[in-house]
């Protein structure tokens, strides 16, 4: 299950990006946000399938395609990977204080429980294949007052993964994720 990159993933040192709890979207107290630009490259025929087929080797089971949900949202209960197959977005990361982030066909986003996440524009023909370790499900929170004492416990409570969606169990996201 931990078979690493594969024969067609670009090795690349993701970038790390850290984002404060704004009052609505906490974002992560501890964990990164990790950007693994341009690791796959176009795919001939059905752009998904290099992408599910790494994300299935590597342990996170793929679990939906389509876009990203043009609303700032985050999910409390589960990692998410989020991976680039077709076109391309500006991608707001962290909720109203977070950064607006260009992402193409090729890029993977990691965001660790509590990350905001919000679509400010894309092609028409972004296609998204998302994924969490096994063992997860997401919820989809909008960063309510009501919701945020559960969910920062929930954040909390998420387990680490046991793998890095690209390149399996010795990944830098585990020493990413790990490090004091």
């Amino acid at each position: 299950a931990n078979g690493g990159p594969g024969p067609a993933t670009r090795a690349v040192q993701p970038e790390a990006h850290r984002f404060a709890d704004d009052g609505a979207i906490p974002n992560h107290p501890h964990l990164p946000v990790l950007l693994y630009p341009q690791v796959l490259p176009p795919a001939a025929g059905d752009p998904a399938v290099p992408a599910e087929a790494m994300l299935a080797r590597n342990g996170w089971p793929p679990a939906w395609r389509n876009g990203i949900y043009a609303f700032p949202h985050y999910h409390s209960t589960a990692h998410e990977v989020l991976v680039i197959c077709r076109g391309r977005a500006k991608v707001r990361l962290g909720g109203a204080t977070g950064r607006d982030f260009a992402v193409t066909a090729g890029d993977v986003l990691v965001l660790p429980a509590g990350t905001g996440h919000q679509n400010l524009g894309a092609t028409a023909d972004l296609l998204v294949v998302g994924a969490y370790p096994p063992g997860q499900t997401m919820d989809l929170l909008r960063g309510a007052p009501a919701e945020r004492l559960q969910a920062l416990a929930n954040i909390l409570a998420v387990p680490l993964p046991a793998s890095d969606p690209v390149y399996g169990a010795a990944g830098p996201l585990l020493a990413a994720w790990r490090a004091p």
